[in-house]
């Protein structure tokens, strides 16, 4: 059966469900950076982080319930037998002691959440569309930086109705690179049903990536560009970040050869090439490499060792799935919830006692330590014969 041998391995304590899926990752990992990150995660590092953050949660809960049963009854701690100045505190000098703790807890999920999705980002590979009027040349740079005839070049314009994709390795990031149709007014002559449809997916294509190339034809450079302007500005549904994400490619530099006495390269992260020549082609993929490693990445780090190790952060251990965010993220908000209550007397311990369970329970459910038999099944359905 697919995963018999890791699922075994699993069930006798020799693997923990975060190391099963980082071998999942490694076993469909496609470039150098998607292994280097399951390596991570298989050396059991994040497994490591939750399950400490749990125990920490455990032992606030044991001292939490403790003063719930016997607050009232007895001293909970050595030191304060002899201190006259906590009788009758019903054990709120330990519920004190246990609230810096969570918050401190909280806070450190909190920046663990912080990552921008990167570490998801690098597993699950980015998404860049190509986008502009027809005949700018967005199929031809598709071919050339796949380096192989993967979408119909024409002279006619609409040639391009469908999404083409074409899965590229830039510094050791997965990239689905997407020649979309061409946009153009629906009034324009030639324009067909089968076109306008074409045009719906280019904008959702670009709507839905991380990084957008708006191919422009320098022979035809204002309405080019105002075809990629309205494209992103038009709907408002571009997220502000994306509009950071947005390289300009003016294509045909060879039949214009005054482009650098106009303003066509005047846009912010603009690049003048020609699809035919190849001039300034190594270039503009030298500047996408960079802004594909800089979105898993916290900085501009062009090497991939380098972008690898500040992906990590200090404690080694990012984010590599939903399922991970998911439950870290209802962790975070019960001990939000805990400290809350904690404020509201003794009354409302009891309910400030379940927000840790709660968040225990959460973090419980990442490792495998509690309800992971639908995560297992979906798992191991995706592994090879003989894992």
């Amino acid at each position: 059966d697919p995963g018999e041998f890791t699922q075994r391995a699993y069930a006798h304590g020799k693997l923990g469900l975060v190391e099963v899926e980082a071998l999942s990752d490694l076993i469909v990992a496609d470039t150098s950076l998607q292994r280097k990150q399951a390596l991570k995660q298989f050396d059991g590092r994040l497994s490591r982080l939750y399950m400490g953050w749990r125990e920490e949660l455990i032992k606030g809960l044991a001292h939490a319930e403790a003063v719930i049963d016997f607050g009232d009854d007895e001293a909970l701690d050595p030191d304060e037998e002899d201190d006259d100045d906590m009788d009758g505190d019903g054990g709120m000098s330990i519920w004190g002691g246990i609230l810096p703790r969570i918050t401190s807890l909280r806070q450190a999920m909190e920046r663990h959440l912080a990552d921008a999705s990167r570490g998801e980002l690098l597993r699950d590979g980015l998404r860049i569309a190509i986008v502009g009027r027809p005949n700018a040349g967005k199929s031809s740079l598709l071919n050339l930086l796949a380096g192989r005839d993967a979408a119909i070049v024409s002279s006619t314009p609409g040639t391009t109705r469908d999404v083409v994709e074409v899965i590229l390795d830039l510094g050791g990031v997965r990239c689905t690179l997407l020649d979309t149709a061409g946009v153009r007014e629906e009034k324009e002559e030639g324009v067909n049903e089968i076109e306008v449809e074409g045009m719906k997916r280019a904008r959702i294509a670009a709507k839905d990536a991380h990084i957008v190339v708006g191919v422009v034809d320098s022979t035809d450079y204002e309405r080019g560009l105002e075809a990629v302007d309205e494209l992103i500005n038009g709907d408002g549904d571009f997220d502000d970040w994306k509009k950071d994400n947005i390289l300009y490619v003016v294509n045909k530099v060879d039949l214009k050869n005054e482009m650098k006495d106009n303003d066509c390269l005047s846009k912010s992260n603009s690049f003048g090439i020609s699809c035919t020549t190849s001039e300034g082609v190594n270039d503009f993929l030298s500047v996408l490499t960079t802004e594909a490693l800089s979105l898993v990445s916290s900085d501009n780090d062009e090497a991939s060792s380098a972008a690898l190790s500040s992906l990590e952060g200090s404690e080694g251990a990012v984010i590599t799935r939903a399922r991970h965010r998911r439950h870290v993220e209802a962790a975070a908000d019960a001990l939000g919830r805990f400290e809350v209550l904690s404020g509201q007397g003794y009354m409302a311990l009891d309910m400030a006692a379940e927000e840790l369970r709660l968040a225990a329970s959460e973090l419980g459910r990442i490792t495998g330590a509690i309800d992971v038999e639908d995560v297992l099944d979906v798992l191991f359905a995706d592994f090879c014969i003989g894992k």
